[in-house]
């Protein structure tokens, strides 16, 4: 996917979540669905909303041994001190994985552990720093590693941050880290979007749009009220609670994702779109 981008291609990403226990068919299946419907990659959450699930990583690597698919691994500085994440991460390059989504992570009080332990030696930025010099064949010491790392080193941005202008002093320090690309919090709002695009175009890495189906009116109200960085217009929520029954409403859902990317395809360099509750024929709706 690094290599479609870096071209100035279009990429489109599904992002699934990893499995909450031993068994990874059902994801595997879905990577290869996605990957015979044209998708590029499959992104793959890092402890999403601070839950336990298989190991990120794992997962990753299982998809793209069973599937042949591109992996996007979502890394996260909640749950890992520096050693162990630069053990990580040049294990990560070892086995093959090649794109990267830096980022923060939840805290653990949001989920089902409030009181396990977070680390966060480092942030988002500091981990684009630790990257790029890894790519550069040095770890956080200075001591050579060998044969540098070759990762495509992507970011988080959230057009409606609360305080936008921390929003964008951290992205900027997250480009001048080494970031090479952007993938935003699910968009609902094509404006907001356009106003973070302005911000944005000034250095001139490619923005992924973040897209999420609603499912059902409870799916919307849950995502505008629990899920820190999104915003759902009041507007959207209306369009949904006026839908009588659950097959309207998911199919209003599919409605709004459809508009929201005729409107935002073309100013983007590419799509993550969610496959809610591993619905990815939903998900590929958007694509095909």
């Amino acid at each position: 996917m690094g290599k479609k981008i870096a071209a100035g291609e279009f990429v489109t990403t599904i992002e699934l979540l990893p499995p909450r226990g031993l068994d990874p068919s059902k994801i595997v299946e879905r990577a290869i669905i996605c990957k015979n419907a044209g998708v590029d990659a499959i992104n793959i959450p890092d402890g999403p909303r601070a839950s336990a699930r298989m190991s990120a990583l794992a997962t990753a690597c299982l998809i793209e041994r069973d599937a042949q698919i591109e992996t996007v691994l979502h890394y996260a500085c909640r749950d890992r001190n520096l050693l162990g994440m630069q053990s990580d991460l040049i294990g990560a390059s070892g086995l093959g994985l090649r794109n990267l989504l830096c980022i923060t992570g939840d805290p653990p009080k949001m989920g089902p552990y409030p009181n396990a332990t977070a680390v966060y030696d480092i942030d988002s930025i500091g981990l684009v720093n630790m990257i790029t010099r890894l790519n550069s064949g040095y770890d956080l010491g200075g001591s050579s590693i060998g044969r540098s790392t070759g990762f495509s080193i992507g970011v988080g941005a959230n057009p409606v941050a609360p305080d936008l202008e921390r929003e964008f002093s951290r992205f900027r320090y997250k480009v001048e880290a080494g970031a090479h690309w952007a993938i935003t919090q699910p968009v609902f709002d094509a404006d907001s979007l356009f106003r973070f695009l302005d911000f944005a175009s000034q250095f001139s890495i490619p923005i992924i749009a973040g897209v999420w189906p609603l499912m059902s009116l409870r799916n919307a109200e849950f995502m505008a009220n629990e899920v820190p960085g999104v915003f759902v217009p009041p507007a959207l929520i209306q369009r949904m609670r006026n839908c009588k029954t659950a097959e309207d409403q998911k199919k209003e859902g599919l409605a709004i994702a459809h508009e929201l990317v005729e409107k935002i395809r073309s100013s983007v360099r590419g799509l993550q779109i969610s496959a809610p509750l591993g619905n990815v024929e939903m998900a590929l709706d958007l694509v095909i």
